[in-house]
Formats: structure tokens, sequence, C-alpha cells
């Protein structure tokens, strides 16, 4: 097979330098076989494999063996490649215990609800020989909104007032996106900070990532609206606070005295959300949204817009100082 794969590279890219040249895959049922310098043949284009997609957090590298980056040979854009991948796990929320699990013909779906729709990763649904979803993504070229905002030079006051409404602003648009998910029986699935994007080029907030699904009787939309909630405590915060770190982070001693059981979060215990106990500037009101995703809420949000109606008026208050 090396010898075929070497000839389509020649045909089509013949300057194209690879380390070395694999096989060519129709069926990618087995996808930790598929690695760098194979080709996978999909609707009649090939599709050079250059890498194993990876996550990155703290500084550790995960590599996702069913997502690979590719160069489709006949046209030299680069593409992303999901293949089909089946995982389940439970996530505990209070008492509450969770069920999660990827779904590629969700993800499917979504794609093509929002065909055009910018604020969303883009992407078409082709099947290999077997029958297996593959989903063919455009390559969003930014940036991870979290760390663009954690590269920001500026200390939370200034971040705070300066540079926050608009972010705040662009963080309410993303919000509506989730919003028209929502209003056609989809969720995202998997709301975190890494799964929102700032495009280089038009600045636009842009959603990734749509293949987990979940079961939560209590409210279908939940687990997106406490993903939107551990966002929002993020950006509001420039950052995540941990009672491990409020000391190099210049906290007053009093200010951490003050914490309580009741200010952390519920999905994620360590993290806390009472910010004003850290950050007396912060408005009140934007801190009562927070504490709705707290361990000591009695009342949660049901649906984006509740969430929205309180959020949108915070931004006139920032501005206000």
């Amino acid at each position: 097979m090396s010898k075929e794969v070497k000839e389509l590279v020649e045909k089509y890219r013949p300057g194209l330098s690879i380390g070395e040249y694999g096989d060519i895959f129709t069926d990618t049922t087995e996808f930790m076989k598929i690695e760098s310098g194979d080709v996978v043949k999909l609707d009649g284009l090939h599709y050079l494999v250059i890498r194993d997609e990876a996550e990155r957090s703290f500084g550790i590298e995960d590599p996702k063996y069913w997502v690979k980056r590719c160069m489709v040979l006949e046209t030299g854009e680069r593409k992303i490649l999901k293949l089909v991948f089946h995982e389940r796990f439970t996530l505990p929320l209070g008492e509450l215990k969770i069920e999660c699990y990827r779904s590629p013909e969700k993800e499917s779906r979504i794609l093509d609800l929002v065909r055009g729709d910018r604020r969303f990763m883009q992407g078409v649904t082709v099947r290999d020989i077997k029958g297996n979803p593959v989903r063919i993504l455009e390559v969003v070229k930014g940036k991870r909104l979290d760390n663009w905002v954690s590269a920001i030079e500026a200390d939370h006051r200034t971040y705070f007032f300066e540079l926050f409404p608009e972010i705040l602003d662009k963080f309410i648009a993303s919000c509506r996106a989730i919003q028209f998910l929502h209003n056609h029986s989809e969720i995202h699935g998997d709301i975190r900070r890494d799964h929102l994007w700032i495009e280089h080029k038009s600045g636009l907030y842009r959603w990734i990532d749509f293949d987990y699904t979940y079961d939560f009787e209590e409210n279908p939309f939940g687990l997106d609206l406490f993903g939107l909630g551990s966002l929002l405590l993020f950006l509001s915060g420039k950052g995540l606070y941990t009672m491990h770190t409020l000391e190099e982070r210049g906290i007053p001693a009093e200010n951490i005295d003050s914490i309580k059981p009741g200010d952390f979060s519920l999905l994620y215990r360590n993290r806390i959300v009472n910010l004003k106990k850290l950050l007396p500037w912060i408005p009140t009101e934007l801190n009562s949204i927070l504490m709705h995703f707290s361990t000591s809420a009695e009342v949660f949000y049901e649906t984006v817009e509740e969430f929205l109606n309180d959020l949108e008026p915070c931004i006139d208050l920032i501005h206000k100082g």
C-alpha cells in the first residue's frame, strides 16, 4: 500500500515531504491503526493523516486517537476527521448521577442544524464503506478563549472594568447559540472552557465538539447550563480560584478566612464561585448568578433564557463601575 500512497502524494502534492508513506484506509472502524502518513479515502477524496489531535490542560497532552488532523490531497485543504469512538462515564452533580456518552449521530445532526452558522464549528458527515459516520470538520483558525483570556496582561480589576464587558457581550452571544440548539431539542453536551474558541480573523466566539450527550431527566438542558455557569465563572474571575491558589493570587487573609463550604461549585467541588468574597468590586448581581451554581444554591436555572435575563443587565452595571 505504501507505493499507492506515495503515488497519490506525488500526483496531487508533489512538493510535499512526509516522513513515511502508510496505507490507504476505506474502513475507519479500527481507528488506532490509522497513523501519520496513512490516507483515509472517503467519498472519492483522499485525506492524508498528519497527526492525531490532542486536548491540552494543566500542561498535559491527552491524545485523541479517533480524531485525525489531515490534508485533502486533491485540494490541499486542512481538515479534521472525527472517527467513531464510543465512550461512557458517570458525572456526579450533587446527589445525582448523570450518565454521559458519545454519540457520533448526535454530532452529525448538529452539524446539519448549524450549517452556515459561524457561532459553531462547521462540517459534514460521510460514511465509510462499513457505514461508520465520519465527521469531516473545518479547522477553526483561532485560540481557546480561556487561553486567550489567561494571556491578557492586566490585574483583575483593570481586566474586569476595561476588558470584561466586551468579553461578556460576546459570551452572551455564545449563550444565545446554545439557546438555539435547545430550541431545536438538541444540546451541546460538553460545554467547557476548551470548547469555546476565538477566531483570529473575525474575533467570533465559536463552539466546537458536539458528540457528547447525557441523560438528565430532571432537566434535559441542565448540564449545558452548568457548563455555561462554569465558563462565566472563569471569564469573570480571569481564571479559577481554589483554596490552594488564593495566597499566591494576593487575596488578603481575611477574605480567605471568609470562605465557607457553600461558596464552592456544585459540579467542581474545589472551585470557589463566591467571587465577591475574593474580588469585592464584582457586582452583587453578577455574583448572585454565579451562586446559582454553588453547593448552597436552592434554585437553579432551567433555561438559557432565564440565565441571560439575569446576566445581560450586568454589562451596564460593570460599565458604571
